[in-house]
C-alpha cells in the first residue's frame, strides 16, 4: 500500500518533455507478458514510431489519460504509430487487467511489466521517481524523442507524435 501511494505522490512531480540525446535501448532490451501471460520481448517494437504509456489500474491519473490514448490510437495508427500501454502490474493480475482495459474500450496494445520490472524500466528511461502514469515517446531510430510524468493533455500528446510521424 505504502508503494501505491507513494508512487501516486510521485505523479506530481515533473520530468523534463525532452530529453537529450536519450537511447530508449533500456525498454528494448525488456520482455514482457501479454494480458495471456505470452513473453513479449519489447524488441519486436523497435523501428516503430512508439508512444508507451506506464500505468497502473489503481491511478487516478492514469484512468483520466486512457480516453486521450484511445483517440490517438485512432486517428494514428494508419499513420504506422504503435501505442503501447504497459501495465506496472505484477503477473497475477493479468485478467484485472484485460477486464479494466475492456471496461476502458483500450483498442492499442497493453502489456504487463510487472511492479518491479515496470519500475526499473521507468527508472531507466528517465522516471527516477517511478510514479505513474508516465509516457515515453520513442521515434523509428530508437531515439527518446519525449517524457513524461503525469497524465498528459491530448494536446501534450498531438505534439508528441508529430514528433516521430
Amino acid at each position: 500500500m505504502m508503494r501505491a501511494l507513494l508512487l501516486a505522490l510521485a505523479c506530481l512531480l515533473p520530468l523534463p518533455a525532452l530529453a537529450d540525446n536519450a537511447s530508449a535501448a533500456p525498454f528494448f532490451a525488456a520482455a514482457v507478458i501479454d494480458p495471456d501471460n505470452k513473453p513479449v520481448a519489447l524488441e519486436s517494437l523497435r523501428g516503430k514510431p512508439l508512444v508507451i504509456n506506464f500505468w497502473a489500474r489503481w491511478c487516478g491519473p492514469c484512468r483520466k489519460e486512457i480516453p486521450d490514448l484511445v483517440e490517438m490510437h485512432a486517428k494514428y495508427r494508419g499513420k504506422g504509430v504503435v501505442i503501447v500501454g504497459l501495465a506496472v502490474e505484477d503477473a497475477d493480475s493479468r485478467e484485472a487487467v484485460r477486464d479494466f482495459a475492456k471496461a476502458y474500450d483500450v483498442d492499442y496494445r497493453v502489456l504487463l511489466a510487472g511492479v518491479g520490472k515496470g519500475v526499473e524500466l521507468m527508472k531507466a528511461l528517465g522516471n527516477d521517481k517511478a510514479g505513474l502514469p508516465f509516457t515515453v515517446v520513442i521515434d523509428r531510430h530508437g531515439k527518446l524523442v519525449a517524457k513524461k510524468l503525469g497524465a498528459m493533455s491530448k494536446a501534450d500528446m498531438e505534439a508528441a507524435i508529430k514528433q516521430i510521424l
